[in-house]
């Protein structure tokens, strides 16, 4: 049985049982969660977040930069009045510069300049050395930002894989 097959007949069981249906758009607790996309963080149940009560916002490391898009709607559109940016141990982001990225992917397709042209059009990859570093950074990134209504509470957590326990860092 192929993955998506599979994923089909769990939807199925999924939908037989669904009564979620009438949940309204914005989210219940009016907050934004802005996490990684890392298969080891999953907010709802680390958090106690119920279907509907927040948005998940998620990208590679959790990055306040590649979210503020999305940050955008939720609170203009939304309603979303809270920001929890959550990061975590042993991220992934935390393995390689962004040099060595757009490297990689050159090596992946040597001589093919579109590929070439295109990696070197991104300035970072929004890569980091310094777990609680990014965090702060991207608090900050968040509270300073013009388009993020102003007084917004913005706050920084670090999530433990091994333990499975949360850290406040701001």
């Amino acid at each position: 049985m192929c993955v998506h097959e599979l994923y089909a007949q769990n939807n199925e069981k999924y939908a037989s049982a669904f009564d979620k249906g009438s949940l309204p758009m914005p989210p219940a607790k009016h907050v934004a969660i802005v996490t990684c996309m890392d298969a080891r963080v999953e907010p709802a149940s680390q958090l106690g977040i119920n279907l509907g009560d927040a948005h998940v916002i998620r990208n590679a490391g959790g990055r306040a930069q590649d979210a503020i898009r999305n940050l955008i709607i939720s609170q203009r559109l939304l309603g979303t009045r809270e920001i929890i940016l959550f990061h975590h141990t042993d991220c992934g982001m935390l393995t390689f510069t962004t040099d060595q990225l757009k490297q990689i992917v050159k090596d992946a397709s040597p001589g093919d300049s579109a590929v070439a042209s295109a990696v070197d059009k991104f300035d970072s990859f929004l890569d980091f050395k310094d777990l609680e570093g990014s965090v702060r950074e991207d608090v900050e990134f968040l509270k300073s930002h013009p388009l993020i209504l102003k007084d917004t509470p913005v706050t920084g957590w670090i999530y433990d894989v091994k333990s499975g326990k949360i850290l406040r860092v701001v």
